[in-house]
């Protein structure tokens, strides 16, 4: 049997891809992922408050233009994070919600349609609360409180381990990927600027191309990554937030490989004895072209059996995770109380509304549409899952950082004291959602393993 690692002649490289492999479980790792951005948040929020704070400022404020010559655009530094950087968030968003939409969950409509109508109740009862409390006032925030933050929804729920329900953790997944889809939405049609039209149909026409691509199955990623910057370009020249290009790019990469993967074996055992015909142990690796050569295109060929979209999924989750999503949670958490009066924030109409919102609003849309769903037998409770689960899912459902915390940004641009209040009441919601909710599904799952 041949001995791990002994294909490779450097020990080097044997110990550099063991490093690899041990961080692979870290760095897909949820609750970790959510702990990093959490403690970013954390971090904005001593910095903001510190004599720090004014240089962060200053360097927040610095321009960029990101594109080439007459096709650039002016950016300060926290527009960048804000409209390019969470692009690319988007985009993973895109291709989780089309990885769902291909072989996950919203692939079955009667199985998907409990979680994802649980969504839309858990998207109006706080945007009504929302819309109750600042009637006549700031009402253009009612989408803050709507989010679920997936990452650190699910990071919250892992903590739970085993004790959760199978079941239950797919019925939370699919409804939180239905959420940030009634978010994406929300975006896209209330908080854009008015159109310009030129820009909006030149992106429709790069994402016509994009889809004619997707048609002439190629499958190359660089094309799509090209056009899916131009996109970018257009949708932020025309006034629709540009981040929405990320989400139309995902949905444009092939989902599919150009290789037929039930031949991939048979191919493969044809080609080992050319390989094995090429090679000369006794001559330099550099001197060996015919066998070079071969390996390339079995090289090539093995690379095309992932498809595009999963290949690209690969490539940015770590940095999304990992640096992208910190950064942004550093940027748009730096809530300055120094000088605040402590009250008037408590009692903003705008906090309030956003707090209730995602503390109770959240718990009574997903739970109250799920009841009702069930009492009438329109739908029924996944297998092991009672409606003391779904309360809890709705509770952790309020945890919503990093979509409320854009939608907030896009709401009170040009006013500084409700965006406070409203990154203020996210910040408290999201930890309030994330302590209650851990503590009651603790409670309700510890209930279930005793009755079982």
């Amino acid at each position: 049997m041949t001995r791990p690692g002994a294909i490779f002649d450097e020990p080097a490289v044997v110990r550099r891809l063991e490093r690899r492999g041990a961080l692979r479980p870290l760095t897909s790792n949820g609750t970790i992922a959510a702990a990093v951005m959490v403690g970013a948040a954390l971090l904005a929020l001593v910095v903001a408050n510190s004599p720090l704070y004014e240089g962060v400022e200053y360097v927040l404020a610095l321009p960029l233009s990101v594109g080439l010559g007459r096709l650039s655009v002016a950016l300060t530094v926290e527009q960048f994070v804000n409209d390019f950087l969470m692009a690319v968030f988007f985009l993973l968003v895109g291709i989780e919600l089309k990885y769902e939409m291909t072989v996950g969950q919203l692939r079955r409509p009667r199985q998907a349609a409990l979680p994802m109508l649980a969504a839309v109740g858990g998207v109006v009862v706080p945007a009504c609360i929302y819309g109750f409390v600042n009637r006549g006032g700031a009402v253009y925030g009612w989408a803050i409180p709507m989010a679920t933050d997936i990452a650190f929804a699910l990071g919250v729920l892992s903590l739970l381990g085993n004790r959760v329900p199978p079941a239950l953790k797919v019925f939370f997944s699919t409804l939180a990927i239905a959420d940030d889809l009634l978010a994406i939405a929300a975006i896209a049609l209330f908080y854009g600027h008015a159109p310009n039209l030129f820009w909006l149909g030149c992106a429709a026409a790069v994402t016509a191309a994009l889809v004619v691509l997707n048609r002439w199955r190629r499958f190359r990623l660089a094309p799509y990554l090209a056009l899916g910057l131009v996109l970018w370009f257009c949708l932020f020249q025309s006034g629709v937030h540009a981040t929405l290009a990320g989400v139309i790019l995902a949905f444009t990469i092939p989902a599919r490989s150009d290789i037929v993967a039930s031949e991939l074996v048979g191919w493969l055992g044809s080609k080992l004895p050319e390989l094995d015909d090429r090679f000369d142990d006794e001559v330099h690796i550099l001197g060996q072209h015919d066998f070079t050569r071969a390996a390339r295109g079995v090289e090539r060929v093995m690379h095309r059996v992932t498809p595009p979209l999963q290949r690209l999924e690969h490539y940015i989750s770590t940095p999304v995770n990992f640096l992208i999503l910190p950064i942004f949670a550093f940027v748009n958490a730096q809530v300055r109380l120094v000088g605040v009066d402590p009250l008037s924030l408590v009692f903003d109409p705008v906090a309030i509304g956003v707090y209730l919102g995602m503390l109770l609003g959240k718990p009574i849309g997903i739970a109250g549409m799920t009841a009702l769903l069930v009492k009438t037998r329109i739908a029924h409770l996944p297998t092991g899952v009672s409606m003391r689960h779904i309360v809890g899912v709705g509770i952790l459902g309020g945890i919503g950082f990093t979509m409320s915390i854009l939608i907030a940004g896009l709401a009170f641009t040009q006013i500084p004291a409700e965006l406070l209040a409203a990154k203020t009441a996210i910040l408290a919601g999201s930890a309030s959602a994330a302590l209650v909710g851990l503590l009651y599904m603790h409670v309700a799952c510890g209930a279930r393993r005793e009755k079982s």
